[in-house]
């Protein structure tokens, strides 16, 4: 009886071998492409927004050829393609990983620019939060991761091409966050935990003095002192919110306006 299964075993191992035999072999187009053939072809795919198979084609040419000029541009290439393709996860790992392997690279202040832009999108769409979710269940990590990732290339590189740029967004952040705190500060108020509206308005002045978005957060301080009994706060944050917003439209209606959509603009960034 061993016998017998020993012969069936064997049977079974030929006839296995010899149908993998009658398989065609997987044919790799690219076999033998240059260097400068593959960089091409990957540009292509990548121009026709085809972007796994550009990213195929630039790691098939690192791996091809890890020494030369064309696998660095490959590695910066892959990194953007991940960006287009909205995987934001393996855009900063590229991105990281360039950076890491490159810190002298003549063009490494474009991928501080782009670790910028990959978490300068994501809060983009993080701002939609506003009119779907509360905004206490949301943290603006990536706003900060943003801001923090623009100000290290205009800090290393401030005579780089993409500062301007990056100043302009740090700019935007700034408001950003602040008007994220004010939000936030909002919410509590109207559900009547004015302690922790104040707290979180007078974060918004502390950290982000320059934004518009501190008018509100003042007017948030005097409206949740009052309902607090706080006279003497309550009294100091008016101080301060006539003195440095005279004409302020609170004053006369006497309640915030929803607020702007003054970030739009970025809206197609």
């Amino acid at each position: 009886m061993q016998k017998k299964l020993k012969v069936v075993a064997a049977s079974v191992l030929f006839a296995s071998l010899s149908a993998c035999s009658l398989l065609p072999e997987q044919s790799d187009e690219t076999k033998g492409w240059s260097a400068s053939k593959l960089y091409s072809e990957a540009k292509e795919e990548l121009a026709g927004q085809h972007y796994e198979r550009a990213i195929q084609l630039f790691n098939k040419l690192e791996a091809s050829y890890p020494f030369g000029v064309y696998a660095q541009q490959a590695q910066m290439e892959v990194a953007y393609a991940y960006y287009k393709s909205q995987d934001q996860a393996q855009a900063l790992a590229a991105v990281e990983r360039f950076i890491k392997l490159h810190p002298n690279h003549p063009n490494v202040d474009y991928m501080y620019y782009l670790r910028g832009l990959i978490n300068f999108n994501d809060q983009i769409g993080l701002l939609n939060f506003v009119y779907e979710q509360d905004p206490a269940e949301r943290d603006p990590k990536a706003t900060r991761e943003a801001f923090a990732a623009f100000k290290a290339l205009v800090d290393k590189f401030p005579e780089s091409q993409y500062a301007p740029d990056a100043i302009d967004r740090m700019k935007y952040l700034i408001n950003a966050m602040a008007t994220y705190e004010v939000y936030v500060a909002r919410y509590y108020y109207r559900r009547g935990a004015y302690l922790a509206a104040a707290n979180r308005a007078m974060d918004s002045v502390r950290e982000y003095s320059d934004s518009p978005a501190i008018e509100e957060a003042l007017w948030i301080m005097i409206r949740s002192y009052d309902k607090l009994g706080n006279v003497a706060l309550r009294d100091d944050a008016t101080r301060v919110f006539k003195q440095n917003f005279p004409n302020s439209k609170f004053l006369d209606e006497g309640a915030p306006k929803p607020e702007r959509k003054w970030w739009k603009f970025w809206s197609a960034s």
